[in-house]
Formats: C-alpha cells, structure tokens, sequence
C-alpha cells in the first residue's frame, strides 16, 4: 500500500505546475535593477516577482501584485516595447523611441495598457518636470481601471530618457487603502534612484 501511495505522490509532483520563486529585496543598495544600471535604495523589504513581463522589466510587491507594486523598466532600447509582446502581428504594442520628449512618457505607458491589459478607462492625471538621479525626468499620475475585474488602481511614475533608452519606474495599487499604504515608501526608492 505504501509503494502504491508513494507512486501516485509522485505522479502528482511531477504533474504539478512549476512554482515561480520570488525572491527578497532587503532594505538598502540594490544595484542592475531590471538588468540594467538602475540602483535604488528601499527603506524595507520588498519580494522581487519571478515574472515580469519582459526583458527590461522587473517588479517589487509587498502585498501582491494585484495589491501593489513597483515594476521597473531598465534601459528599454529605441524600436522596443515597454512589455514583452503577446502577439506582435495581432496586438503589436507601441515602442520606445529614441527622440521620445519626457512628455511621451506617460502617453506610452497609456497607449501600452490600453492594448495589452484592454484598459479603457485611463487618465494621466498629473505631470511634472522634475529631476531623477541627477537627470531630467517627468513625474506623473495616472489611474485607471481593468476590464477583467473593474477595480480602479492609481499609479505614480517617474521616467526619463538616457542615451535614447527609456528608465520608467511605476507605483500602482487598488486606490482604496492600498494606494496610500506604501506610496511613501515608493518615494523613498524614487528619492534614491540611480541610473
């Protein structure tokens, strides 16, 4: 009976799904975030995601990342999507460009969630000049609901162009509770930000 049971546990385990392993982002320098020359310094603990939805991409959550998080995107080239494409014939997104003015950050960020999440409802609600690791940089707001489960999220991001590559760094979270909840400590990474 033993060797029957042990034999369907591990038809089991090899049936199970792979688990994707997050790992912890202590609190202080973190350098090649997104595998790029990114650094920061968080104030605390963060969970790095296995997944990230692109190359030049990585994200932070402490919650979830329904529930918030930092995604960071690292050096993205000219002729590239921010996010790695689902269907580039089908449902191409839009691409960096080389010449992009930091006002064109926030309309790409928009114009991206609006095809690959089929987001409808999005606002850039504010944008300021302002500067990031010594460069010049656009902060803005923006917020915006998904389709799949009608929640309405708030985002803030700063991102400016360096050697015609993009650095964007975003903060989202559901606006009720969340949003506030770790928005300070998105700024303590932003205030820290070296590219």
């Amino acid at each position: 009976m033993k060797k029957v049971l042990l034999v369907l546990l591990a038809a089991l385990a090899m049936q199970a799904p792979a688990v994707h392993a997050n790992s912890l982002i202590a609190a202080g320098p973190t350098a090649k975030i997104a595998k790029s020359s990114i650094a920061s310094s968080p104030d605390g603990e963060w969970n790095k995601l296995s997944f990230s939805g692109g190359p030049n991409v990585e994200v932070w959550t402490r919650d979830g990342d329904n529930l918030n998080k930092v995604s960071f995107f690292g050096g993205v080239a000219a002729g590239m999507p921010i996010y790695r494409e689902a269907n580039k014939k089908k449902a191409p997104l839009p691409k960096v460009d080389g010449a992009m003015l930091l006002p064109d950050i926030p309309l790409l960020l928009e114009s991206t969630y609006r095809a690959r999440f089929q987001v409808n409802r999005m606002a850039i609600d504010s944008q300021d000049v302002t500067t990031a690791g010594g460069r010049q940089a656009i902060r803005f707001t923006y917020s915006y609901v998904r389709d799949e489960d009608g929640v309405e999220r708030k985002g803030e991001a700063i991102g400016t162009m360096v050697d015609k590559k993009l650095y964007l760094v975003t903060y989202e979270a559901p606006s009720i509770y969340y949003f506030g909840k770790d928005l300070e400590a998105y700024h303590k990474i932003v205030d820290s930000l070296k590219f």
